[in-house]
C-alpha cells in the first residue's frame, strides 16, 4: 500500500545568495542561516591587507581572509566542526614569520596549491567545517581596487588615484569612484549560476566602496543580479564609515551605487529605522531607492549602541521577504551559542 501523502513532495528550502565581504557579509550569512541551509556566499577578492595581503603578495593567490570568514559563518554547530571553526579563525601571535596569520588563511592557501584552484579548496575546507551551503569568490583571480579621491590636495578639485583596498578604506580624502583591476574581470561561473537560481539575493551591508560596489563591477555577475528570478535586497549600513563614506547620508549610499551600475536594480532597500529620521531625509531616500527600482523597508535591525546589525532581527526581515519566517525559531538557539564565541576575530 502507498503511505498516506507519499505522493507529496517535501517543500524545497529557499535558496539565498549573500554578496559582500568581511564582517558585513558575516552578519548577513548568520542572519540567513536562521532561514535555510541553502546559502551561497559570494565574496570580494580585492583585500590586500594583513594576513590576506601577505599571502596574496607572496603566493599570487586570491586573498583568503574574507572567504575564511564566510566559511566560519556557515560552519556546522556540531562540536567537532566547531573545533575546526575555532582553529581556522585562530590567529598566531608573536613576532615571527607566522605572526598575524589566521590558520584558516594558511589552510586555504595550502589547499589551493594542492588541489589547483580556490573553489576546490573552499569546497574541501567547507566539508571539514560542515558548512551549510557554499562559499565562492566573485572572481577566481585576485583583484585590485582603484579609486578616484578628492580632498588630498590643497585644491579640493584635484583628483588623485589611489590603489589598494586598505588605502581606499582608510583614505582621509573623499572617494568619488572605484574601479576593479583588471577591468571587467571574469566572474566565478558557479557564483553566477547561484545568483540566477536564488530565491533571495542580498547585497550588503559592508564597506561600501570595497565590499559592496565591487560586486556590480564584475560584468557577468552584475548581469546575473539584474536578471535573477529571485527577490533582491540591499542592506544599508547603520551609518557612514570613517574613510570610505565619511559624511554620507543613506541617500548618498544609493546614489553612488547607481552611478557605478546605472542598470542595477533591487526590490527592497533595508534600512534601520533609527538611522534615518522621519521627514525630508526619508523622502530623499525613497527617491534615491526609486532609481534602483526599489522600495524602502524600515526595520529595527541594529544592535543598540553599536554599528552592528542584529542577526536575529535582520533574519526576521529577510524571512519576510521570502514570505516564510517559520524556520527561524529552530535555529535561533543554535546560532546564539555560536555568536557568543569569538565573533570579534579580525578577518584579514
Amino acid at each position: 500500500m502507498t503511505a498516506p501523502n507519499s505522493h507529496m513532495e517535501t517543500p524545497r528550502s529557499p535558496s539565498i545568495v549573500a554578496l559582500g565581504g568581511g564582517h558585513g557579509l558575516y552578519a548577513t550569512l548568520s542572519a540567513a542561516r536562521q532561514l535555510t541551509d541553502d546559502i551561497t556566499a559570494v565574496v570580494t577578492v580585492a583585500d590586500d591587507g594583513g594576513s590576506s595581503g601577505r599571502l596574496r603578495s607572496e603566493l599570487d593567490l586570491v586573498p583568503p581572509g574574507d572567504l575564511r570568514m564566510a566559511l566560519a559563518a556557515l560552519a556546522d554547530h556540531e562540536s567537532h566542526a566547531q573545533l575546526w571553526r575555532d582553529v581556522v579563525q585562530h590567529r598566531f601571535r608573536g613576532t615571527g614569520a607566522l605572526a598575524g596569520h589566521a590558520v584558516g588563511n594558511l589552510i586555504l592557501a595550502g589547499l589551493t596549491d594542492v588541489l589547483g584552484d580556490i573553489i576546490s579548496a573552499l569546497d574541501e575546507l567547507g566539508r571539514i567545517l560542515g558548512v551549510r551551503g557554499r562559499v565562492l569568490p566573485m572572481a577566481t583571480i585576485p583583484l585590485q581596487i582603484e579609486a578616484d579621491v578628492v580632498g588630498l590636495e590643497e585644491d579640493p578639485r584635484i583628483n588623485r588615484v589611489i590603489r589598494g583596498q586598505v588605502a581606499v578604506a582608510t583614505t582621509p580624502g573623499r572617494v568619488r569612484r572605484v574601479r576593479l583591476l583588471p577591468s571587467e574581470p571574469v566572474a566565478c561561473r558557479e557564483a553566477v549560476t547561484a545568483i540566477a537560481d536564488a530565491d533571495l539575493v542580498v547585497l550588503g551591508p559592508g564597506s561600501w566602496f570595497s565590499s559592496v560596489i565591487p560586486h556590480v563591477l564584475v560584468p557577468a555577475q552584475r548581469d546575473a543580479l539584474i536578471e535573477s528570478r529571485g527577490k533582491r535586497a540591499l542592506v544599508l549600513n547603520l551609518g557612514p564609515q570613517a574613510g570610505e563614506t565619511a559624511g554620507f547620508s543613506a541617500e548618498r549610499h544609493l546614489h553612488v551605487l547607481s552611478q557605478h551600475a546605472p542598470s542595477f536594480r533591487v526590490d527592497q532597500v533595508i534600512v534601520d529605522a533609527g538611522t534615518v529620521p522621519p521627514g525630508s531625509e526619508r523622502a530623499h531616500l525613497c527617491r534615491a531607492a526609486a532609481q534602483l527600482g526599489a522600495e524602502v523597508r524600515y526595520a529595527d535591525v541594529g544592535v543598540p549602541g553599536t554599528a552592528k546589525h542584529d542577526i536575529f532581527k535582520l533574519g526576521a526581515v529577510l524571512g519576510e521577504l521570502l514570505g516564510d519566517g517559520s524556520q527561524r525559531t529552530d535555529l535561533r538557539k543554535d546560532t546564539e551559542v555560536r555568536i557568543d564565541r569569538k565573533e570579534s576575530a579580525p578577518w584579514q
